[in-house]
């Protein structure tokens, strides 16, 4: 999932310009990135970790295909970036940066003044681990392969491509589209690349357990089907010398163990069949990890601070279906989701209320009225956006913690009147006497736990909520083809929202399958914001669109917002280390090594 959330702008958008004199080997948001041309390594990594050992990551669900980039089936984790153990893109990111790229598969990057190419100059000595030479042609087919055949996000990202050649053996010049979408050569530049002598490609769409050939540090060394994949250091990686590389990737194997469910994945760490997790339940945070790995002090317990936007949690209305069709009734339930008291009763009291799609950043719209920016560019859709949302005054609501907050049940109540539902003999009603009922689709007993309180809630008002736990291979099929009437789910953010906003909000994106946008979203206010993104000539018009973009969202009541963590919450074997230094988006498993 990081992958998704880390596509980047360039700098054009904050007035500095992407177009170079001269090709160079690393590209920034804000001017120069941070590290010298000269640099050595990361600054968040360890060149002096030792190079052995065996790391092991549990995972909770299953995967059915070692091809991440199909829109079929469920890929093994590891294989792709941001771990990249077998497939690398053409230039890796630093996670210390907000939007730097450096050089990897390509040595360098050329912008043209007037955005209309973007030249890639491909190191000679890049190869797969096969031994075949890494050229502009396998450049070339991984572009035409993966904008017909890849997943929705990708096809419309190299879509916007309208001509590729390759003028020598090392050299690939991308012409685009005039749209100015500042953002596609950063896109490009995390452009994977597939070998063209060994991927087939007629059949690229359908799963398969066959293992990928990739120019990445590591070979598939051993997949049990919807149980484990391991990873071997390929000891002819061609990068290994790379500052990109130096003091990452130092485990010898890499290895995903997947188990059913989360119980399961939990005892298997107090086993030590494993040793890196990632905890969700707050409740076994604070008090689970008790057990005596932990307490003889050969595992510990790892918060990492993140310091990237939030991104939005919430329980999401597929607004497809015509209970939820009405805005009113969405902010109405809403109004019965009582934070103040799910938050100590279930969650120890550790998680903070989210409210904007970029929450805990510069990017977030509430709190702060609209600039005149802002309400330029959301003229044209006087309806798209509140009174009390354009002002900065509005906020999710806030109860007085008692579990049964009168004064929110008022509000609900008022608005689900407004929106034609009635409350007959108990049963809340529409005019035809169809009742408020839906399903909401969960994939763990975290959730299931959520929505049964949330459940207990509605019923008071006579509305029916049947949660429904299903296993993780039926819950992404269902939710994949918008089968659902509510879900729990997460939007992470970067510092630089993007492209990726029009596969999770985008008018198109409502109808294609696979896409994020769950809620079925669809505003042409929601298009024009992002547009505005991706064209703006500032920074400060950027940030206008950023901010437009959010309080259309938290207008159209697409979620009742729910909460975030502090922290990452990591927990990990005492022999596996992690750097010091912790980068800008936390969390990096490809920066660690083990201590015997």
């Amino acid at each position: 999932m990081r992958n998704l959330m880390l596509i980047v702008m360039i700098s054009t958008v904050f007035g500095a310009s992407m177009a170079y004199a001269e090709p160079k080997a690393a590209i920034a948001l804000y001017g120069e990135p941070a590290l010298t041309r000269k640099f050595q390594n990361f600054p968040y990594a360890n060149i002096n970790a030792p190079k052995t050992g065996t790391i092991i990551f549990g995972v909770m669900g299953t995967f059915d295909t070692l091809n991440p980039y199909s829109v079929r089936g469920i890929a093994a984790q590891g294989i792709a970036p941001p771990m990249g153990l077998v497939i690398q893109s053409l230039m890796v990111r630093s996670a210390d940066e907000p939007f730097s790229l450096y050089a990897s598969i390509a040595e360098t990057i050329d912008v043209s003044e007037d955005l209309e190419t973007v030249t890639f100059k491909l190191d000679p000595r890049a190869h797969f681990s096969d031994g075949h030479p890494l050229t502009a042609d396998d450049v070339l087919f991984s572009w035409g392969l993966l904008k017909e055949k890849g997943k929705p996000n990708l096809r419309g990202f190299y879509n916007k491509v309208t001509a590729a050649e390759a003028s020598d053996a090392t050299t690939i010049t991308f012409k685009l589209s005039e749209s100015r979408d500042r953002e596609l050569p950063m896109i490009l530049a995390l452009m994977p690349v597939l070998p063209r002598h060994a991927t087939d490609a007629e059949h690229f769409e359908e799963t398969t357990l066959k293992a990928p050939i990739g120019s990445g540090p590591y070979l598939v060394s051993e997949v049990k089907a919807g149980e484990s994949i391991s990873y071997r250091r390929d000891p002819q990686f061609w990068g290994a010398s790379l500052p990109v590389f130096r003091g990452m990737y130092n485990a010898e194997t890499f290895r995903y163990d997947y188990y059913r469910d989360a119980n399961s994945l939990f005892e298997a760490f107090k086993g030590g069949l494993y040793d890196v997790r990632s905890e969700d339940n707050p409740t076994r945070w604070v008090t689970g990890y008790d057990f005596p790995r932990m307490i003889e002090g050969r595992a510990v317990k790892d918060p990492v601070t993140v310091r990237t936007p939030k991104g939005m949690a919430g329980l999401v209305f597929n607004t497809r279906r015509p209970v939820f069709s009405d805005v009113r009734t969405r902010e109405a339930l809403s109004y019965l989701f009582d934070f103040e008291w799910i938050n100590p009763v279930l969650f120890e009291g550790v998680y903070k209320r989210t409210g904007s799609y970029f929450e805990g950043s510069e990017l977030a719209s509430t709190g702060i009225p609209a600039s005149s920016g802002e309400r330029a560019l959301l003229a044209p859709y006087p309806d798209a956006v509140r009174t009390d949302v354009m002002e900065g005054q509005w906020h999710p609501p806030i109860s007085d913690g008692s579990g049964r907050d009168r004064a929110n049940a008022r509000k609900a109540l008022d608005l689900l009147k407004a929106a034609g539902w009635s409350l007959n003999k108990s049963v809340m009603t529409d005019a035809h006497g169809t009742p408020l009922a839906f399903e909401i689709l969960v994939v763990s007993r975290v959730q299931e736990r959520l929505a049964l309180n949330y459940s207990e809630t509605l019923q008071r008002l006579g509305i029916k909520m049947n949660v429904r736990l299903v296993d993780d291979v039926q819950y992404w099929q269902r939710v994949s083809g918008f089968d659902f009437d509510m879900i729990q789910f997460t939007w992470g953010a970067s510092p630089s929202p993007g492209n990726e906003q029009y596969n999770r909000w985008g008018t198109r994106s409502k109808v294609r399958q696979g896409s994020l946008n769950y809620a079925g979203a669809s505003s042409p206010a929601i298009d024009a914001a992002i547009d505005a993104m991706l064209a703006a000539p500032s920074r400060d018009a950027w940030l206008d669109a950023v901010h437009a973009l959010d309080r259309v969202l938290i207008s159209g009541f697409y979620v009742v917002p729910l909460f975030h963590a502090p922290e990452q919450w990591i927990v990990r074997n005492s022999s596996v280390k992690r750097p010091d230094k912790t980068p800008l988006f936390g969390f990096v498993p490809e920066a660690l090594w083990r201590e015997e």
